[in-house]
């Protein structure tokens, strides 16, 4: 793994361990019971999901590649994707709570996205 790699995956790793801390004590605060997916699940997907990116237009680049935002615009769809199929199960019914999952789903992710945007904005301006 390159230097630019680990940074990043220090960073991104710091990031959801400090967004999940946060996100944990203000669900065990005001939410009694179970979900149907915990929340380490949720930043897991994310996190794994935001890694892959990076990873995928950290090889292009160094590949050469012209069409850095086309891939990542694409990605970005497919990340999307990927989301609803992982809350598929909420929209069958398969949670009491299913605002509340859809909402602690949705937080994370545009967080992840935002992260994931800043990062990358500063990664492309260096190539």
């Amino acid at each position: 793994m390159t230097k630019e790699t680990i940074n990043f995956a220090v960073k991104l790793l710091l990031f959801a361990v400090l967004l999940f801390g946060v996100h944990f004590y203000i669900i065990s605060q005001f939410f009694e019971g179970t979900l149907y997916f915990p929340l380490w699940s949720i930043y897991a997907f994310n996190a794994v999901l935001v890694f892959g990116v990076f990873l995928i237009l950290n090889y292009k680049a160094t590949q050469g590649s012209d069409k850095m935002y086309q891939l990542f615009l694409g990605l970005t769809i497919l990340k999307m994707v990927l989301a609803i199929v992982f809350l598929l199960p909420l929209f069958f019914g398969k949670s009491e709570h299913s605002q509340l999952e859809v909402i602690n789903f949705f937080i994370p992710y545009f967080l992840f996205l935002t992260f994931e945007i800043f990062n990358l904005n500063k990664f492309l301006q260096k190539r």
